[in-house]
């Protein structure tokens, strides 16, 4: 049947090896919920706008719902739980908690993992400039203030 054909997936996820059988048409989103049960990557969309299945491969942001789950070989994926198990996240996820800006918390994995991101480059960063890399991840409940908030905040500790 068409689309029922597999490949073999060997990556590395949240730091360890993976080598796995695939449906060659499945997203990577979905693999990771469904197939190794990391639910942290949420789907909202499933077009690439909204952020919520934002991923790290080899330490950018990707968008889990339109990456297939094939063109992972050879890559280093990082998911939300990849990234707060290790406490990559812990100085993020404490200022997101103290400024409130994971209200609903829906688009909170994709937001943090964006901010990571952003916060890896070490630069300092005016708000507008914090506003315009967290812009392809979409927040109905905060307003984007507290978010903007919490990343600065951590931008101005300059620690990574």
């Amino acid at each position: 049947m068409i689309g029922d054909e597999e490949v073999e997936v060997v990556a590395t996820l949240n730091g360890k090896p993976l080598k796995r059988r695939a449906k060659a048409r499945q997203h990577l989103a979905d693999f990771l919920r469904q197939e190794l049960e990391l639910t942290g990557t949420h789907l909202g969309c499933e077009h690439g706008i909204c952020g919520a299945c934002t991923v790290l491969i080899d330490g950018r942001t990707a968008r889990g719902c339109l990456t297939l789950t094939a063109q992972i070989s050879g890559k280093s994926v990082e998911t939300i739980e990849g990234l707060s198990d290790d406490g990559r996240l812990a100085e993020l996820q404490q200022e997101f908690i103290a400024r409130n800006a994971a209200q609903c918390g829906f688009c909170s994995s994709g937001m943090l993992l964006t901010a990571y991101e952003l916060v890896q480059g070490g630069e300092k960063l005016s708000r507008s400039e914090i506003r315009e890399h967290i812009s392809g991840n979409m927040c109905r409940c905060t307003g984007y203030h507290a978010i903007v908030d919490a990343i600065e905040a951590v931008l101005a500790k300059g620690s990574r």
